[in-house]
């Protein structure tokens, strides 16, 4: 008779044994200590959309410690019940909070109003959250959520330090701040100093939700984890990475923000970039904060500088004009309201850009963003090079499709690998495709981006967020593209297409036209 130890050890053998973390491995960690969440810009659309839910999946999914508050802060003068009922119209809106869990959490929250440039102000709100934290037995931990325009973080930051707000005595002080850090070089270093000199980098907090999207987590897991994809991940394997987020929106209610940033400052700086180094980035010694973020400032630090030349040659800009959009008539940007009628900002932009390090030498990275696309999408492609030799030439030719890898981030988050394999009958050669939804057969809990980056805000990881070396050398980097394009530099394309014709000429030969 053979004995499940016997069996075990057949298995092992035969290689078929798997790998199952335990439950407790895979298992969200929780919040132990009491803390208090201050959010600034309370009363706007951040909170209601994001926040609120977030707060409501964490709170119900029992992430959080029993003794905790919130406290909304804004400019609007609101009691405290009123502010309540805005908090419980919003979770009913945008969240997934029924009445029972609304009564749940209805006591957590608070209100105080604050003048973001009146000191006078954050001492009035500092004595009513140690007030607070006495009534409640809070203890010191305070986050300061800046759900506000960039244009007031500032005042914020220098009056919550002047009112001793943000010291750690016997706790934690962290400030969190949403995209756009600054919005060019010189701007984001005016805010690091303004920043820096009342707070330390392990209290600053740069949120890119991105980076808390699922399958953007699972970037590193796959390459990392996986002894197939890492050896071919370099040069000698991998013939292009293109990153493509498409959104089929235009700018809507953002008009008068999105016209002063642009594609370039809203997308690219940020998400764009942040791809990028996560398909590039050098294996961590371990999964850590600073250690994953010193490899990503690497990446960074060898973008291959544009030129002038580069410029014209390697990056190509466009606006969005009128057409057609899920069977609708869409506007034009130049129609959009709040859009000023000789606006030459660019909401298409599409580049190829170099790392000059050892293991991606003369690949290129073709990184695409842009509104009012025929869908919204969010992709990375990993082009690998064809077989160097075919002995199947006298049967399907010369070409044979090279392999390639998809990571799909959004609509339906999936991986899927193409690859070759013999036609069913006669001698014929046809590409197939392998995928693996992110989602199929697993039955656990999950978070939403913003859910999980508020959760490691709690935690104090910041291995989801932005350290200010990174900031900077991107803003360094695309500092020559910054500034508006000319007319003549700046491609209009029809709502409802891929982008300008001159992109489509400009990829095809790369397969990169979806």
């Amino acid at each position: 008779m053979t004995s499940d130890r016997d069996a075990v050890q057949a298995e092992v053998v035969l290689g078929r044994t798997t790998s199952t973390p335990s439950a407790d491995a895979c298992r969200f960690d929780a919040v132990d200590a009491p803390f208090t969440l201050v959010i600034f810009g309370a009363t706007g659309d951040l909170t209601a959309r994001m926040l609120l839910p977030a707060l409501t999946a964490l709170t119900t999914g029992g992430h959080l410690p029993d003794n905790f508050a919130v406290v909304g802060a804004s400019r609007t003068e609101l009691t405290e019940e009123a502010f309540r009922e805005r908090m419980r119209e919003a979770a009913k809106e945008f969240g997934d909070c029924d009445n029972d869990a609304w009564a749940a959490m209805a006591s957590r929250f608070t209100y105080k109003q604050v003048h973001y440039d009146d000191p006078a102000s954050f001492t009035a709100l500092a004595g009513f959250l140690d007030d607070l934290a006495k009534e409640r037995n809070l203890g010191p931990n305070r986050i300061f959520y800046l759900a506000v325009p960039p244009t007031v973080y500032e005042d914020i930051a220098v009056n919550l330090a002047g009112a001793g707000l943000a010291e750690e005595t016997g706790g934690y002080a962290r400030l969190v701040i949403e995209k756009p850090f600054g919005r060019d070089l010189e701007t984001a270093r005016v805010l690091e100093k303004a920043l820096h000199t009342r707070f330390a980098e392990h209290q600053i907090f740069r949120i890119d939700h991105y980076l808390a999207k699922e399958t953007v987590q699972n970037i590193l897991m796959l390459r990392f984890a996986n002894a197939i994809f890492e050896p071919l991940w370099n040069r000698r394997y991998v013939n292009y990475v293109s990153i493509l987020a498409a959104e089929s929106i235009g700018v809507g209610h953002r008009a008068s923000y999105y016209d002063h940033f642009g594609v370039l400052r809203d997308m690219f700086q940020n998400h764009m970039m942040q791809l990028l180094s996560l398909c590039a980035i050098e294996a961590p010694s371990l999964f850590e904060a600073d250690l994953v973020r010193d490899e990503k400032t690497k990446v960074f630090r060898a973008l291959r500088p544009f030129s002038d030349k580069d410029v014209a040659e390697h990056c190509i800009l466009g606006q969005y004009a009128s057409g057609m959009v899920d069977g609708k008539r869409a506007p034009s940007y130049l129609d959009e309201e709040g859009v000023p009628g000789d606006s030459t900002t660019p909401t298409f932009a599409a580049m190829r850009v170099y790392l000059d390090n050892w293991r991606w030498q003369g690949v290129p990275f073709y990184l695409i963003s842009g509104k009012r696309l025929p869908a919204k999408r969010t992709e990375i492609a990993v082009q690998f090079k064809p077989v160097p030799f075919s002995m199947f030439r006298g049967i399907f030719g010369d070409h044979i499709e090279a392999n390639r890898l998809i990571l799909r981030i959004q609509p339906d988050e999936q991986v899927s690998l193409t690859f070759q394999a013999k036609a069913p009958g006669p001698m014929c050669l046809r590409s197939v495709t392998m995928n693996f939804n992110y989602y199929q057969g697993y039955t656990g809990a999950a978070l939403t981006a913003y859910a999980k980056v508020l959760l490691d805000c709690m935690l104090g990881d910041q291995t989801l967020f932005w350290r200010q070396d990174g900031v900077e050398l991107c803003w360094k980097f695309l500092t020559p593209l910054l500034e508006k394009p000319s007319a003549e530099r700046l491609f209009l394309y029809k709502s409802g297409t891929w982008g300008p014709q001159e992109a489509g000429r400009f990829f095809s030969a790369h397969g990169l036209v979806p």
